[in-house]
């Protein structure tokens, strides 16, 4: 029996219409205007989920319901990555596109040559345990030991050798999981080879205690000083006990300065949330203690205490720079808060605020 389409899943129905013109998708983007960006990069994460969800029915990934989701961005597909778990039916959990301008155009500066993009979790797929074990690393901070992210870092690392990392432009873009992914591979082309790449990161997950305040409805007041207070202690430790550990981490934070990830999150979302609080929490401790801010900022508890007993691992959302975008709506609903389709909407159907984050002195 032929699988149900989900007209979720169709560019036509779904896709960003506001992209579309007369002339079609291709002409009408400008690369330097950020919302076409965003909805362009979180466009070409739904054609990860959606080459998936045809794969059963489709023996080769032009056909189907995913191709308009790149194609009407003037995008090939180049290649498939899938997880090996087993060779004779390995599914997909991101694609390679490369942007190929219309015909008799000229390609802009800021346009990427390709664009890697993951997907998220699955839950009704037949192999979610597949999807659920990778959210398990996320929770135990090991993404970077598993295959997938192994894989991305490779396929990111070969393009780049392969094409020159001078003369080509490579954007990273993930949801939820693959925003994780994205994240991990980001964040190791940036401290391990100084390379730089554009990353759109869509909900991506943030392990942290703080949104619980959030469900106990905590004054904001309460939440600034529960988290100075936090920052003092981390700052301590990191001037006395935990020396060694703060000065791996500043020589981290300083490899990791020149790169600032899109990161785009729902204020609703209990997933993607901590990094609302991460980052302005940590603004408002800096306007008024900057110099324990600055100190305590790359610090994390878990961390102190894996260092100690003699292990060496930093929490992913320990970053020095980002761009931070927030979604206030509540037209999608508390459910909807962490659904991919919301960021390839056009910026008069958002409530968007957005803000560069630095690091001081940086």
């Amino acid at each position: 029996m032929a699988s149900k389409v989900n007209l979720h899943d169709c560019f036509d129905s779904s896709g960003p219409k506001h992209l579309v013109s007369k002339g079609g998708a291709g002409s009408s983007i400008n690369w330097d205007n950020e919302e076409h960006r965003r909805c362009i990069a979180a466009c070409l994460v739904k054609a990860t989920y959606v080459m998936e969800k045809d794969r059963p029915r489709c023996r080769v990934y032009n056909k189907g319901l995913a191709p308009p989701w790149w194609e009407s961005f003037q995008f090939d597909l180049r290649e498939v990555l899938k997880c090996d778990s087993n060779k004779n039916d390995q599914f997909i959990f991101g694609a390679v596109f490369e942007y190929l301008p219309p015909a008799g155009m000229r390609r802009q500066p800021s346009a990427p040559h390709y664009v890697f993009a993951f997907r998220g979790t699955m839950p009704l797929h037949p192999k979610a345990l597949h999807d659920l074990f990778n959210d398990i690393k996320i929770l135990l901070n090991d993404v970077p030991c598993c295959k997938r992210s192994q894989s991305a870092r490779n396929a990111v690392k070969n393009m780049l050798l392969a094409k020159g990392a001078d003369s080509c432009v490579v954007w990273l873009a993930g949801h939820s999981l693959g925003a994780s992914l994205a994240l991990d591979v980001g964040r190791t082309m940036m401290a391990d080879h100084g390379i730089n790449l554009k990353t759109f990161l869509f909900n991506p997950p943030h392990v942290s205690p703080l949104p619980a305040l959030d469900m106990l409805h905590a004054a904001e007041v309460a939440k600034t000083d529960l988290f100075t207070g936090s920052y003092m202690i981390k700052a301590a430790l990191g001037a006395t006990v935990m020396r060694c550990h703060k000065r791996r981490m500043e020589e981290l934070f300083d490899r990791l300065s020149p790169w600032a990830p899109e990161l785009y999150v729902h204020e609703r979302d209990p997933i993607c949330k901590g990094f609302i609080d991460y980052f302005e929490q940590r603004q408002k401790v800096e306007e008024r203690f900057r110099g324990i801010a600055k100190a305590a900022m790359k610090l994390s508890y878990r961390d102190m205490l894996l260092s100690f007993l003699g292990s060496k691992k930093e929490r992913p959302h320990l970053l020095p720079s980002a761009r931070l975008w927030k979604n206030t709506s509540t037209s999608s609903g508390l459910f909807g808060s962490h659904d991919l389709k919301q960021w390839w909407k056009s910026d008069s159907e958002l409530m968007l605020s957005s803000r560069r984050y630095t690091y001081p002195g940086a």
